[in-house]
């Protein structure tokens, strides 16, 4: 690997024969670890840097071992082909559409000129429903409101974090509203989320998230998405609870929502991003993620996850990350 880029730092495909590569160097960093953990405390102090090293390779092989994708696939219980192009075409034939009359920009523009999320709330927040033009509209490539089908047009980093596993830094300044990524996986239905929910042990990291969407009345629309096996780098972002990012749902092809996460305010370069598992600043949108309960904690018969502590280290921090229980009845 010497040469390489580090795999975590960048989205890409890895083939089996890296990941084999990478377990061979595991192996021996285990079988050296072992071999001085019999010796004295000097030998030990290079024990712990050698333990450090192969947490890293280890998170890396988990890492090569979900299949990348840069926008959702259709999974267990999904009805729809989020791939499938089912909503209408806009007519315009400007250079960029404009909302008095383009039919995809019905609730109001969405992006300013430079691909920014505009008219966002004073706590940050965003509630407007996202609709951007299609493969079916007359529009240029180069109209405003394209911008998440567009992909991940900014550098990102992956790493180690203290105690929240890996985290997402940004690699340079990121502007208000600049697009970041997709959390992008498999789209499943309600009972495979149950399902899947309920096979998870407590050593298990769960990165299923539901958004529920509130339309008027008491309609809810529900959208699962599960990036364990199938995902993009979205699944790396951790929670706080006073989060650099705002995640909305825009649909672009279908009524599939791909869930977008924008940045709600200026971000310095390294900083690390994060958005709030339980949707706090989207008023008509609830995005819901529970983690399992630590290692070694009794969660009974019936599966019920316990809270887990938040470690975001925000000043308004809950002490919890954000629990939910409606995926489970």
């Amino acid at each position: 690997m010497a040469g390489q880029e580090d795999p975590v730092q960048r989205e890409i495909h890895q083939d089996w024969a890296n990941r084999e590569y990478i377990e061979v160097i595991t192996s021996s960093i285990k079988k050296i670890a072992d071999f001085l953990n019999s010796f004295d405390m000097s030998c030990r102090s290079r024990l712990a840097t050698l333990n450090e090293k192969l947490t890293a390779l280890e998170r890396r092989i988990e890492y090569i071992e979900a299949r990348y994708v840069p926008e959702n696939v259709q999974g267990p219980g999904c009805d729809l082909d989020p791939s499938a192009v089912t909503l209408p075409g806009c007519s315009c034939r400007a250079r960029s559409c404009q909302p008095d009359s383009c039919p995809c920009l019905w609730f109001g523009q969405t992006y300013d000129s430079e691909g920014r999320l505009k008219q966002q709330q004073e706590d940050g927040g965003y509630s407007r429903p996202v609709f951007e033009c299609n493969a079916l509209c007359a529009c240029s490539d180069s109209c405003h409101n394209r911008v998440v089908q567009k992909g991940v047009d900014v550098p990102l980093g992956v790493f180690s974090t203290k105690d929240r596993g890996l985290g997402v830094e940004a690699l340079e300044r990121l502007p208000c509203g600049r697009f970041i990524c997709e959390y992008a996986g498999e789209i499943i239905g309600p009972h495979e989320a149950r399902r899947r929910q309920l096979s998870q042990t407590p050593l298990d990291m769960n990165y299923i998230i539901a958004v529920q969407e509130h339309s008027g009345g008491d309609m809810i629309t529900q959208t699962f998405v599960d990036p364990v096996a199938v995902g993009n780098v979205g699944r790396f972002i951790n929670h706080s609870c006073q989060p650099n990012l705002l995640m909305v749902p825009v649909r672009v092809h279908s009524l599939l929502p791909r869930l977008a996460l924008f940045a709600n305010r200026d971000i310095e370069r390294y900083e690390e991003l994060t958005f709030d598992y339980a949707g706090g600043q989207n008023s008509n949108t609830d995005t819901l993620k529970w983690d399992n309960a630590p290692s070694g904690t009794d969660t009974g018969a019936d599966k019920t996850p316990q809270k887990k502590v938040c470690h975001c280290g925000a000043s308004n921090c809950s002490g919890f990350l954000p629990l939910d229980m409606s995926v489970l009845h």
